[in-house]
């Protein structure tokens, strides 16, 4: 259900159910769960990515939850730290990019919502669609989705439940951080982790952490946070690496610690 791959300081996370499109059941929830532990614990591991397989019907990120699961066992799906597919609830210090290829829908869009980052091939499509099933967006989306586009568009993608948000109009509101061809997301989101792996591991914890607890608070409470994290830089043996690599003019060798 749910492959788990280590590349170099990458950790890449896989849901694989192309039989039912992807779609969150109990072992893809306690698959990411188990993932996202692994990325946790491992000091080697500084950035991670959630994609989804491709199906015989072609690429697609994830379907939402599994409905024949939800109409039996409506709590299956999620798990305790997790919450819905293992994740949207998740308390992570790692930056997570979704690699979305095809379509993210209803609880797939939840669980691209609960990333960091996105990068998504054109053939990717968004929507809540929980309304047409009598059903409420309760993994987040109702919240997160004001938060990364429009109030007035997130309002009228979860009134109507329409499944036709495309990746090049949600990259013009800015969900999407970088588009790719068909077939192209993972390669993107490799592209941005390497990116990001060029930077001192700690000093991106610590930013991701700033600008998401802070972005939306007073000022103080902004300025706080990053003193804080400039002085918890200081103690660290990358604060020192950092300026000698500066000085003698090479790349830092970055060791986390």
């Amino acid at each position: 259900m749910i492959e788990f791959e280590k590349v170099g300081n990458v950790g890449i996370i896989t849901i694989n159910r192309p039989d039912a499109r992807n779609a969150v059941n109990s072992a893809v929830a306690q698959g990411i769960e188990s993932a996202i532990d692994q990325i946790e614990a491992d000091d080697d591991i500084w950035v991670a990515i959630l994609t989804g397989a491709k199906t015989d019907k072609g690429y697609i990120f994830c379907a939402g939850a599994d409905l024949k699961q939800m109409s039996v066992d409506p709590g299956g799906m999620t798990t305790e730290k997790g919450g819905f597919g293992g994740l949207v609830q998740r308390e992570r210090t790692k930056p997570l990019i979704a690699a979305v290829d095809g379509p993210a829908l209803a609880g797939g869009t939840e669980l691209v919502l609960a990333c960091d980052l996105v990068v998504a091939s054109k053939t990717a499509v968004f929507g809540i669609p929980e309304v047409k099933r009598n059903l409420v967006a309760a993994a987040g989306g109702l919240f997160r989705l004001p938060r990364k586009i429009p109030r007035n568009i997130a309002m009228e993608l979860a009134l109507t439940g329409r499944l036709d948000f495309p990746a090049e109009r949600a990259y013009h509101f800015g969900l999407v951080n970088s588009l790719t061809e068909e077939g192209g997301a993972l390669e993107g989101a490799k592209e941005l982790a390497a990116q990001i792996c060029e930077a001192a591991p700690l000093a991106v914890r610590e930013t991701r952490k700033i600008v998401i607890e802070a972005t939306d608070q007073p000022d103080e409470i902004g300025w706080k946070m990053s003193g804080d994290g400039i002085m918890a830089m200081f103690s660290t043996e990358d604060f020192s690496e950092g300026l000698n690599a500066f000085i003698e003019k090479r790349a830092p060798q970055w060791k986390g610690r």
